[in-house]
C-alpha cells in the first residue's frame, strides 16, 4: 500500500510516505506557519519517495485534539488531496496514537497536549488498549494539578510540557518528550482503520477540537 500521512496537531509539523515497506519522512520547524509550510512539505516528501499523488491508496491525518488553526489547515489540505485524487482519508485520533508510539513496556500511558495556557488535554490508556488499537474515546481537559492527579501510576508523554514536570515528579510519574511522534507514527493505526468496515466518507471527517470557541465581542 502507498500511504501519505500528515501530523500537525501541536508544536510539530511532519509528513511521511509509506511506499510498500519503505518510509520517507520530513519534518518542519515552521509549525506556526503551517498554512505556508504544509503543502511544500508534502510536495517534498512525495518527490523524495518517488511517488505521484495518483499512486496513493489513501491518506492518514492526525485528527486532534490540538491547535485549532493547525488542525483546520491539516485537515483541509488532506481533504483537498484525497478529494482530488479520489482516495479515502483516514482520521487517526492523536491522543492514543501518541501514547501507542511511546514504547514504555507494560503499564499505562497518559498522553498530554496543551489546550491553552494552563489547560491540558489528557487521556490514559492501558497497554492492552494500545497494543490492540481498540482505544477508548475519553479525553479530559484540566489544569496541571488535574493532569498530575490522573497520571499516578502512568508514564506521561507529550510535547514541550516543561511546566508539568514538577507536578508529575511530585506524584512519581515519569515524563517523556514526544519528539518521536511524527507522521509515520500514524501508519499502524491508519492501516487498522482503513480495513474497518465502518470507514466514513470525506464529508463526515472533521477535526477533533474538543472545545467550544467563543468569539469576543
Amino acid at each position: 500500500m502507498n500511504i501519505l500521512a500528515i501530523e500537525c496537531t501541536h508544536v510539530a509539523l511532519s509528513a511521511a510516505v509509506k511506499k510498500d515497506d519503505i518510509i520517507t519522512e520530513l519534518k518542519s520547524a515552521d509549525w506556526r506557519k503551517a498554512a505556508e509550510a504544509l503543502v511544500p512539505l508534502i510536495e517534498d516528501v512525495m518527490a523524495k519517495s518517488g511517488l505521484e499523488k495518483h499512486e496513493l491508496d489513501y491518506i492518514a491525518i492526525s485528527s486532534g485534539p490540538g491547535s485549532f488553526t493547525s488542525l483546520r489547515i491539516g485537515m483541509s489540505v488532506a481533504k483537498g488531496i484525497a478529494y482530488g485524487v479520489g482516495i479515502p482519508l483516514i482520521a487517526v485520533p492523536t491522543m492514543p496514537a501518541m501514547a501507542a508510539s511511546f514504547q514504555a513496556g507494560k503499564g499505562k500511558v497518559m498522553a498530554v497536549i496543551q489546550a491553552r495556557k494552563g489547560e491540558y488535554y489528557f487521556a490514559v490508556y492501558s497497554s492492552e488498549e494500545l497494543s490492540s488499537g481498540v482505544w477508548h474515546d475519553e479525553v479530559l481537559r484540566g489544569s496541571a494539578s488535574d493532569v498530575a492527579g490522573a497520571a499516578q501510576g502512568s508514564a506521561v508523554v507529550g510535547r514541550q510540557l516543561d511546566e508539568l514536570r514538577p507536578s508529575l515528579a511530585a506524584c512519581g510519574s515519569a515524563f517523556a518528550e514526544a519528539d518521536f511522534f511524527l507522521a509515520s507514527s500514524l501508519f499502524p493505526a491508519a492501516a487498522r482503520l482503513y480495513g474497518a468496515a465502518d470507514a466514513v466518507g470525506l464529508d463526515r471527517i472533521i477535526p477533533d477540537y474538543r472545545q467550544m470557541f467563543i468569539p469576543h465581542v
